[in-house]
């Protein structure tokens, strides 16, 4: 695996968290809003993520040095974006313009906590890879200072 390619590795599940916060984000912005049919009320959405190569463990032990090879295709991609199945929340609200006929609203199927702690998660990987990147950098300086010398 080459030094380089933590640049590709690293950005790609950057750019996956920054997905996740995206949606994260919009759903909590959607929790409370309605809509005239049961059908269109929001559903939370959340993104499935997988390797971009299953074989990167097995490459990796392989290759000893890291200055030879390549990862090639390693990291992580967002394969979708799928709405959640669970069912949103009904109240009881029977003054509400948006009632139906026994006065319940529905609300979107948003987990505030669930999102909060997604949140959360998706900003401490991202920042952990911001670090991953801010230590390759050091190590390549080191690198080429040792070379100067």
């Amino acid at each position: 695996m080459s030094l380089f390619s933590v640049f590709d590795i690293t950005g790609s599940a950057m750019s996956a968290q920054s997905v996740r916060m995206n949606l994260t984000a919009s759903n909590i912005a959607n929790a409370q809003s309605l809509s005239s049919s049961d059908g269109e009320v929001y559903q939370a959405r959340h993104p499935i993520f997988v390797a971009k190569d299953s074989d990167f463990s097995q490459s990796l032990s392989s290759e000893m040095n890291m200055f030879s090879g390549n990862a090639n295709g390693a990291g992580v991609e967002v394969r979708e974006i799928v709405e959640s199945q669970r069912s949103g929340e009904l109240r009881y609200e029977p003054d509400h313009p948006m009632a139906d006929e026994k006065g319940y609203v529905q609300y979107p199927n948003v987990n505030i906590m669930e999102e909060m702690a997604n949140m959360i998660s998706a900003s401490r990987s991202f920042q952990t890879n911001v670090d991953a990147l801010e230590t390759t950098t050091q190590m390549m300086e080191r690198l080429l200072a040792l070379g100067k010398g």
